[in-house]
């Protein structure tokens, strides 16, 4: 793990370590290295496409709502046993939060981890209930200001630490988020950096 991955994002991987990591290792048919490589790359992604939502108001007050009105009150542990029986809505979640960048996002983190696409978009949704569960009980516990200015301060903060750390997260994060639309160029640059972080060579 590592040490200097920003805050929000690397409590949500500490929490998912162990057996957590394990079920999705499992439900996935990757190892656990395999696995934990990929979540880190893509919790960063899913932390900093909601930052991107929640600054603007309207998106910070939607996004709150949404975490107050379907996901306050869950614990990881369950929702993680409704993601490994096929609830959890994450194709759903991932709908509002990546909207047309979702099938960019799925094949970003493929090239940058090594997943095929199927696994990959499979990932992305059974993060997402967690993401979202996570972030409600960040919002509803230790003294938070429950408002949408304090999430969208929160998450832009997150995304902002995110994109100056860089590495495979944050490079996930600039090409799928920043590209045009096409998701040519951001790709191609991704399979550089995957190439670079998973053995491979520039």
């Amino acid at each position: 793990m590592d040490p200097d991955m920003t805050s929000l994002t690397n409590d949500l991987l500490q929490q998912l370590q162990g057996q957590p990591m394990a079920q999705l290792s499992q439900r996935l048919g990757l190892s656990p290295e395999q696995t934990s490589g990929a979540v880190s790359a893509a919790l960063p992604l899913l932390m900093g496409a909601l930052g991107r939502n929640a600054s603007q108001p309207q998106g910070a007050q939607q996004l709150l709502g949404a975490l107050q009105r379907d996901h306050s009150g869950l614990d990881l542990g369950s929702v993680l046993g409704a993601v490994m029986s096929g609830g959890g809505s994450g194709g759903d979640i991932l709908g509002h939060v990546l909207g047309a960048r979702q099938q960019t996002a799925a094949q970003g983190l493929g090239a940058a981890t090594g997943l095929d696409g199927d696994r990959a978009g499979a990932l992305l949704k059974m993060l997402a209930p967690l993401v979202m569960a996570f972030l409600a009980k960040q919002m509803s516990g230790g003294g938070a200001d429950a408002t949408p200015q304090a999430l969208g301060g929160l998450l832009g903060q997150e995304q902002q630490q995110i994109r100056q750390q860089g590495g495979i997260g944050g490079g996930l994060l600039g090409a799928v988020l920043d590209q045009d639309g096409d998701g040519v160029t951001g790709l191609s640059d991704l399979l550089k950096i995957g190439g670079s972080l998973f053995g491979g060579k520039r």
